[in-house]
């Protein structure tokens, strides 16, 4: 008697140049996929990033580098051979380049060699590489955007939120999915303040100086915090003392734990996230499901998945930043709405589409989970 046997399961390794120590985009998002990974056994999950070397024997491959951030955690790694060497040994069926810096090219040539498919996932733009270095954005993009076009001219797909063809030459293959933790959902006994938050990096291409004019134009003297630590932390502080914010602005340490921080979104009278080049916006995504008021550049890919909960401005109007930050002032969040986007963005729900198209990409029937 013939059995069937059910398909292996599909061997999926993010590569993480940029997998910071305290947070990042990236970190949350790969952090959320390995723990779905484990919980539902739907995919063999591994991530390699730069560290101290060694692998904890649950999937994370951390190889050698050499500290470039202390602020962040982020490192560099002192090569491309141990990385070549470790996909050899993972053989996986799909390989997730999250950025264009670690030998992209040769790292694709060794997974072809070993028949895994190549996507490159598009977590950045040049806009956002351009503002975060120092001169003229327009000396940065014209070389970022031939570096980007080079770097991911072998992979087998792109896998973006937003439209990467202008970045990179390749129009998306695969959705790049967001989902939440479960500890953002509204949070009713945690009291409304009066102040304005913003949680992230302290970085130029944020947008925080922007928010501290916006707030020295204000009338009423609101309270501002700022969650998060940067390289242009000191130059902040400056500008916010020559603003005569000094008295209204609060400087507080990166929150890890997840529930901790849904209490701080949920306390807030308005959470702003300022930055013009998100490629999502993770911030307003999470403060929106925890029941807070949100205010967000009109270009960041998430307002459009809380548009009952967000009230945007354009790129560069500080006027406008700051009359949205009063609207939303004044505006009643909608808990249940709130609760609503948080039952239906589930991080399960992302990797589980997501990895049908991977898999797909792949030549490779997804297996059941275990």
């Amino acid at each position: 008697m013939l059995r069937a046997v059910a398909p292996p399961r599909l061997r999926v390794v993010d590569v993480a140049l940029f997998y910071g120590e305290r947070g990042g985009g990236i970190r949350t998002y790969i952090d959320a996929k390995a723990a779905w990974a484990r919980a539902t056994g739907a995919i063999e999950h591994h991530v390699i990033v730069p560290g101290l070397a060694g692998s904890d024997g649950g999937g994370r491959h951390e190889l050698p580098s050499l500290r470039l951030a202390a602020t962040n955690g982020y490192r560099v790694p002192t090569g491309v051979s141990a990385l070549r060497a470790t996909l050899r040994a993972l053989r996986p069926d799909v390989v997730a380049l999250h950025d264009p810096f670690w030998g992209p090219v040769g790292v694709a040539r060794t997974a072809h060699e070993i028949d895994a498919a190549v996507v490159a996932v598009h977590h950045g733009s040049i806009a956002l590489d351009a503002a975060g270095l120092p001169g003229p954005d327009r000396l940065w993009r014209p070389l970022l955007r031939s570096w980007m076009h080079h770097a991911y001219r072998d992979v087998d797909g792109v896998v973006s939120a937003v439209d990467p063809l202008a970045d990179c030459g390749r129009p998306a293959a695969v959705a790049l999915r967001f989902g939440l933790d479960p500890a953002f959902v509204p949070q009713p006994d945690v009291p409304r303040g009066d102040h304005v938050l913003y949680v992230g990096r302290l970085g130029r291409e944020k947008g925080v100086a922007e928010l501290l004019h916006a707030a020295a134009r204000s009338r009423e003297p609101w309270r501002l915090r700022l969650i998060g630590r940067g390289p242009i932390e000191l130059r902040l502080r400056r500008l916010a003392e020559s603003l005569g914010l000094g008295d209204r602005v609060e400087w507080l340490p990166y929150i890890a734990d997840r529930a901790e921080l849904a209490r701080a979104y949920a306390a807030a009278r308005v959470v702003v996230m300022p930055g013009a080049h998100e490629t999502f916006g993770l911030v307003g995504f999470e403060a929106a499901a925890s029941g807070a008021s949100v205010v967000t550049c009109s270009t960041a890919p998430s307002a459009a998945f809380v548009r009952e909960h967000v009230r945007t401005y354009e790129p560069g109007d500080v006027d406008g930043l700051l009359a949205a930050i009063e609207a939303q002032r004044l505006a009643e969040p909608d808990r249940l709405a709130a609760a609503a986007l948080a039952a239906r963005s589930t991080w399960a729900a992302a990797f589980e589409a997501e990895t049908e198209q991977l898999a797909r990409l792949a030549g490779r029937p997804p297996a059941a989970p275990v």
